[in-house]
């Protein structure tokens, strides 16, 4: 089983180009928008000459690093979008495009069972996509922090002590690795949905997909009076409980830096433990689970001939 899985999410990297040119354009986009940036703050140059001595000479290793995990962010917020919209995507195609093209009539003759191509999708979904958006994201600060220190050395300044001596990369990649692979598994019961309805939906995943939702949100709104379901369901992407309660604005204050050096580090916001604990997580996994069974009965008994 565990070879059959493997081959399978290889077949969906295979199939779906997307999984990996995303990032990949992601990453260009990204770079040259700091190019761009870089290009654009070198018309000022008396400007430049006081920040950069100011940072090389006045500021510490806190202030310089939480200057980089700033940079770090800002660079990265996009992935995460992108991420966000390709887990879509993909999910509600995954096994509606083999329907479309009757690929699925090839795939039956093989004796890879329903179940493992419904799982091998649900595991592409939650753990491929974000592990290739990280494997992006570390490429794209890796060439960033290079042109920058090439550009801080270009104007006189220190680039590895002002870049690469008070960059925490291991905390950004790892706080980014948790954080997106915790937002898969939180949001598994809209990954079993998509599934559900890419293995049933005749036309339009994404219009199936959305409107029953939608349509359940306004009529418990007008009729009901409540807003439960799109506190719990469609809400539920605003409160995953991964993060320790923090003010964000708080973050680049000179206060959190002199605390000490963890202050400004990206782990010390991130509660694994409490993650992991929340009933919530786990009932997330539990509707999940039954979506996907519902994907896998669909696709045994619907009639492709």
């Amino acid at each position: 089983m565990i070879n059959h899985q493997l081959a399978l999410v290889k077949r969906e990297i295979w199939e779906h180009r997307s999984i990996y040119m995303t990032p990949a354009v992601i990453a260009s986009i990204v770079t040259l928008g700091v190019l761009a940036m870089l290009a654009f703050a070198s018309g000022f140059a008396a400007e430049l000459d006081v920040a950069i001595f100011g940072a090389q000479n006045l500021a510490g290793e806190p202030e310089r690093k939480a200057v980089l995990t700033g940079f770090f962010l800002g660079t990265s917020w996009v992935f995460l979008v992108a991420l966000m919209i390709l887990t879509v995507f993909y999910s509600l195609d995954s096994l509606y495009a083999e329907r479309k093209d009757k690929s699925i009539l090839f795939w039956r003759s093989l004796p890879i069972t329903d179940a493992e191509t419904v799982i091998s999708k649900l595991l592409t979904a939650i753990f491929v996509l974000p592990i290739a958006t990280v494997a992006g994201i570390i490429v794209t600060h890796l060439i960033n922090l290079i042109v920058l220190s090439v550009w801080v050395s270009m104007k006189g300044g220190d680039g590895g002590m002002l870049v690469w001596g008070s960059v925490a990369l291991l905390d950004n990649w790892l706080a980014a690795f948790i954080i997106v692979v915790a937002s898969g598994i939180w949001m598994s019961p809209f990954i079993g949905w998509f599934l559900l309805v890419s293995a049933y939906t005749k036309r339009s995943p994404l219009l199936m997909a959305f409107m029953p939702l939608i349509v359940i949100g306004l009529l418990e709104g007008i009729v009901l009076r409540s807003h439960v379901f799109a506190e719990n369901v469609l809400g539920r992407g605003d409160g995953i409980p991964l993060f320790r309660k923090a003010n964000i604005e708080q973050f680049f204050e000179d206060e959190q830096w002199r605390i000490g050096e963890n202050a400004t580090s990206l782990l010390t916001h991130i509660d694994v433990v409490q993650f992991v604990t929340t009933p919530a997580t786990w009932a997330g996994i539990v509707v999940c689970g039954l979506l996907c069974t519902g994907a896998i009965y669909v696709r045994r008994f619907r009639d492709e001939s």
